[in-house]
C-alpha cells in the first residue's frame, strides 16, 4: 500500500472539511420558507405598512407562533432565543425600551418595525452568501407582522 503523499494529505484535508461543511449545512434543516394561514386576520392590503398593525392582538400573536416556528426557529431559535446562528430577536428593540421620552421610544419602535419588515422581505445577504432567505412573495404582510407581534411577546426588556 503506497504511503500518503503532502499531496494526498491535503486533499483528505480538503475532503474533510468539505463534509462538515455538508454535515452543519444539514443540521439546520430545510430552509424553505412554508406559507402562513392568516385567513383570519383583517386584510392589510397592498401597501405595505410601516408600522405592525398587529400590536397585543391574540389571534395575530397566535399565527405568529406558529409562523415563527416554521420559519425562523431553526436559525433564531426556539422561543426566539438564539443559539448563535443568527440575531437573538428577544433584543431586536432592547434600545427602544430604555427610551425616556415617548416621542423617542415610539419613533424607536417604528423604526425597528421598518427594519424588521425589510429584512423579513428582503432577506440577508453579505459577500454574495445568503444568511436569511427573502421571504416576500412566500410570507404575506400579514404573516410577517403577526410574527414581529409574537416577538413582543418575548421580548428581553419589555417597553
Amino acid at each position: 500500500m503506497p504511503a500518503f503523499t503532502s499531496l494526498h494529505r491535503v486533499r483528505f484535508a480538503a475532503a474533510l472539511v468539505a463534509a462538515a461543511f455538508q454535515v452543519s449545512a444539514w443540521a439546520h434543516g430545510d430552509v424553505t420558507p412554508q406559507a402562513v394561514d392568516t385567513s383570519t386576520l383583517p386584510k392589510l392590503g397592498d401597501n405595505w405598512r410601516g408600522e405592525n398593525p398587529f400590536r397585543k392582538n391574540d389571534a395575530a400573536i397566535k399565527i405568529g407562533t406558529s409562523a415563527y416556528n416554521q420559519n425562523c426557529a431553526r436559525c433564531h431559535g426556539l422561543e426566539a432565543i438564539s443559539g448563535g446562528i443568527a440575531p437573538d430577536l428577544r433584543k431586536l428593540d432592547n434600545d427602544c425600551a430604555t427610551q425616556k421620552d415617548e416621542k423617542k421610544k415610539t419613533a424607536c419602535v417604528k423604526e425597528v418595525d421598518d427594519y424588521f419588515l425589510g429584512s423579513v422581505r428582503r432577506g440577508k445577504t453579505r459577500n454574495g452568501a445568503v444568511y436569511m432567505p427573502p421571504f416576500e412573495g412566500i410570507l404575506n404582510q400579514e404573516a410577517m407582522w403577526s410574527i414581529k407581534a409574537y416577538l413582543e411577546t418575548r421580548r428581553e426588556r419589555p417597553l
